[in-house]
């Protein structure tokens, strides 16, 4: 199972922009904010993984 790492970039209501950090030049990845942990904001780093988003402390 693969491992990806995120930064919220954009709130925008049910959505979040999400930019991969080891892929910073993708566009960034729009995922219902019901699938991110709750206490998320712009700045906050996630990580991925066992198709699960939680915040990363790294």
């Amino acid at each position: 199972m693969n491992t990806f790492y995120y930064e919220v970039k954009q709130i925008d209501g049910d959505y979040a922009y999400l930019m991969r950090l080891d892929a910073p030049e993708e566009p960034l990845k729009l995922v219902a904010r019901a699938l991110l942990p709750a206490e998320i904001m712009e700045g906050t780093k996630l990580i991925y993984e066992w198709m699960q988003y939680s915040i990363w402390e790294g």
